[in-house]
C-alpha cells in the first residue's frame, strides 16, 4: 500500500478516511518476568491525535508461557493521510483476570506514527521500559495491509486419528493458519482447543480473505497442528502446506483431506504415513457487510437498561451511598447513564429506551424484584430519551427500599425474549444492547451463565459498567474467550457477548472517553452475529455479487 494513499477531496475541510489498515503484532526476546514459569504476554493499542490523552484501541489475545509470540487477534485503524497518528504498543505480562494493568508486569513498549508503519509495511523496532531504557533485548514488529476486501472464508474443520502426545490421556489439539508474506510465514488465525479428542471438530470459524491470502488464490498457506499444553510448550502434530484455491478445489468434489506431516518424524521412520488427517468439511468464499451497512440499511440498535438497587449500594440518602445524588445533580450511575445514553441513542429512531431495576423491594407489595420498570409501569416501561431515562431514575430510588441479592439472569433473560422475537423475521432489523449498572458481586452465578451462553446464539450484546469499589471479578470473568465461558450444563458461548468496563477507571475521564471504552466491542458483535447467520441488512436483500472461486 502506498504511504500516501488517495488525497483529500479539495476544499475538505474535514479529515478523510483514506482506507482502513489491519496491523498485525509479532515480539520476539519479551522480558521473563515469571519465576516458574514464562511470561504470558498480551500486546495494548493505544492511540493519540491530540497530543494530550493516549486511547486504548483493543487488546491482543493473551499467549501463555511465551517469550516469542505471535499475536492471532489484529487491529483495524482507520488511516487519515493528513493527520499524525501517534501509535503505542505496550506489552504486558497478564497474570490475573482483571481488566486493570496496573497489577500485570510491564514488558516494554514502541512509539511510533501509523504513518511510519504504513510506509515501511513491516516495522520491526527494540521495546523500552518507561523510562526509555531498552527493555531486554525484546523487540516488535508490526505488519500493516490495507483492508480493501470484504470478502471472508467460511471454515469447517476436523481431523482424525491425529498422533497421541499425552502420557496420561488424548491429545489436546488446536489448529494455526499462516500465509507465506514475501519472506516468512504470517499466522493469520488460531483456533479453539479440543480437549482430549485424537479425532476433533472445531467450532466454524471465519478468515478474511485477504488475512489468509492476499487475494491471490495461488498463494501458500500452511496449517500447523498442535496438542496443546499450559505450560506453553506445545507439542507439535504437524503440518501440511496448499493454496487456497487447492482447497476450494477439493472441498467441492467433498475431498479436502490433507496428511499431517511430521518431517522429524518422517525422517526417522521410514515406516511413517502421516501424524493424522485434518479435513476441510465447508469452505466458501461469502460477503461480510460492515457496521455501517446494517446501521444504514436500517438496523435499530435497541438499548435496555438495568440499574442495580441492591442494599450493598448505601442508603441513597447517605453521602456515602452509591446512589446518592450531588447537590451538582451527580453520582457514578447517572455519569454511565448518560455517557453511554448519549452516544448509542443516535442508533434508535423512536428515542424509547425500557429502563428496569433489579434487587429491590417495590411497592405496593414491598417484594423483591429483579426486573421491575424503574417507571412502575410494566405495560409500557419505556423512557423518552437519556432524560427521561434519569429523570425516571430520580423519581424512582425514594420509592423503593434497597434490599437484594444482585441476580442478572431475570433482566437478561428478559431481554433475549425480544431477541429470540428478532430472530423469527430472519433479517438484520433489530440488534439489542443491555446496559448493566452494578455495584457488586453476581449472586446467581450460574443462572447469569446459563442465560448469557443462550443469549449469545441472538442479536444481542450485554454491557456491565461496575460502580463503586467492589470485587468485580466475576464480571471480569465473563468478558472472558468465549472458548471459556460455559453453562453449568457445559454448553459454550457461541460468541463472546459481554463487555464489562469498571467505572472508576474513567473516573475522571471525560464522558466521551467511558463511552469509547463501553462501546468499543458493539459494531464487532453486531456485524459478527448477523454475518454468522448470514443476515443481510435490510434493504439490502437483493442477490450478492458471486464472489466464489
Amino acid at each position: 500500500m502506498a504511504a500516501g494513499g488517495s488525497p483529500m477531496a479539495a476544499g475538505s475541510r474535514a479529515a478523510q478516511c483514506v482506507s482502513k489498515v489491519v496491523l498485525s503484532v509479532s515480539c520476539e526476546n519479551l522480558l521473563d518476568m515469571d519465576v516458574f514459569s514464562k511470561s504470558d504476554p498480551m500486546c495494548v493499542l493505544l492511540m493519540n491525535t491530540t497530543g494530550s490523552h493516549w486511547q486504548e484501541v483493543g487488546r491482543t489475545e493473551t499467549i501463555q508461557n511465551c517469550l516469542n509470540p505471535k499475536f492471532a487477534k489484529t487491529f483495524t485503524i482507520d488511516y487519515y493521510f493528513e493527520m499524525v497518528q501517534r501509535l503505542k504498543f505496550a506489552l504486558y505480562d497478564i497474570d490475573n483476570n482483571t481488566y486493570d494493568l496496573g497489577d500485570d508486569d510491564f514488558l516494554g513498549e514502541l512509539e511510533c506514527t501509523l504513518g511510519q508503519i504504513v510506509s515501511s509495511s513491516k516495522l520491526t523496532r527494540p521495546l523500552v521500559k518507561k523510562n526509555k531504557r531498552p527493555a531486554g533485548n525484546g523487540t516488535i514488529t508490526i505488519c500493516a495491509e490495507e483492508k480493501t476486501d470484504n470478502r471472508v472464508v467460511k471454515f469447517e474443520v476436523a481431523a482424525r486419528k491425529l498422533d497421541k502426545k499425552d502420557f496420561f490421556g488424548k491429545s489436546d489439539p488446536f489448529l494455526e493458519f499462516y500465509k507465506w508474506a514475501e519472506t516468512e510465514w504470517q499466522l493469520v488465525h488460531r483456533t479453539e482447543v479440543v480437549m482430549y479428542n485424537l479425532n476433533p471438530t472445531w467450532r466454524p470459524f471465519r478468515i478474511p480473505l485477504q488475512s489468509l491470502c492476499g487475494g491471490d488464490m495461488e498463494r501458500q498457506i500452511k496449517v500447523e497442528c498442535y496438542d496443546y499444553n499450559s505450560s506453553g510448550s506445545h507439542d507439535y502434530i504437524g503440518a501440511f502446506e496448499t493454496t487456497f484455491c487447492q482447497i476450494q478445489e477439493a472441498s467441492k468434489t467433498n475431498a479436502a483431506e490433507f496428511e499431517c506431516i511430521n518431517i522429524n518424524k518422517k525422517r526417522k521412520k521410514k515406516s511413517y504415513k502421516n501424524s493424522g488427517v485434518v479435513i476441510v468439511k465447508h469452505c466458501e468464499v461469502v460477503r461480510e457487510y460492515s457496521f455501517l451497512d446494517y446501521i444504514m440499511g436500517g438496523c435499530q440498535i435497541n438499548f435496555t437498561i438495568a440499574i442495580d438497587f441492591t442494599g450493598s449500594n448505601g442508603d441513597p440518602k447517605s453521602p456515602q451511598s452509591l446512589h446518592y445524588i450531588s447537590p451538582a445533580g451527580y453520582n457514578e450511575y447517572l455519569a454511565a447513564i448518560w455517557a453511554v445514553g448519549t452516544v448509542i441513542q443516535d442508533y434508535d429512531s423512536d428515542q424509547l429506551f425500557p429502563a428496569f431495576g433489579f434487587g429491590a423491594q417495590i411497592p405496593p407489595m414491598w417484594q423483591v424484584s429483579h426486573e421491575f420498570p424503574i417507571n412502575f409501569d410494566p405495560s409500557n416501561p419505556f423512557c423518552a430519551g437519556i432524560e427521561g431515562v434519569v429523570s425516571a431514575y430520580q423519581q424512582c430510588l425514594p420509592q423503593v427500599k434497597l434490599y437484594g441479592p444482585t441476580n442478572f439472569a431475570p433482566i437478561i433473560n428478559h431481554v433475549a425474549c425480544f431477541g429470540r422475537q428478532a430472530m423469527q423475521q430472519d433479517s438484520a432489523s433489530q440488534y439489542f444492547v443491555l446496559l448493566i449498572i452494578t455495584d457488586g458481586v453476581i449472586t446467581d452465578m450460574d443462572q447469569t451463565r446459563s442465560a448469557i451462553v443462550k443469549a449469545s446464539r441472538l442479536p444481542m450484546s450485554i454491557i456491565i459498567i461496575g460502580v463503586g469499589g467492589a470485587d468485580f471479578s466475576a464480571m471480569e470473568f465473563l468478558d472472558g474467550d468465549n472458548s471459556i465461558l460455559r453453562a453449568p450444563t457445559g454448553e459454550t458461548a457461541m460468541r463472546d457477548i459481554v463487555q464489562f468496563v469498571p467505572f472508576r477507571q474513567f473516573q475522571n475521564a471525560p464522558r466521551e472517553v467511558l463511552a469509547q471504552n463501553v462501546l468499543a466491542e458493539v459494531p464487532s458483535q453486531v456485524v459478527g452475529f448477523f454475518n454468522t447467520f448470514e443476515l443481510k441488512p435490510p434493504n439490502r436483500n437483493q442477490a450478492l455479487p458471486d464472489h466464489s472461486v
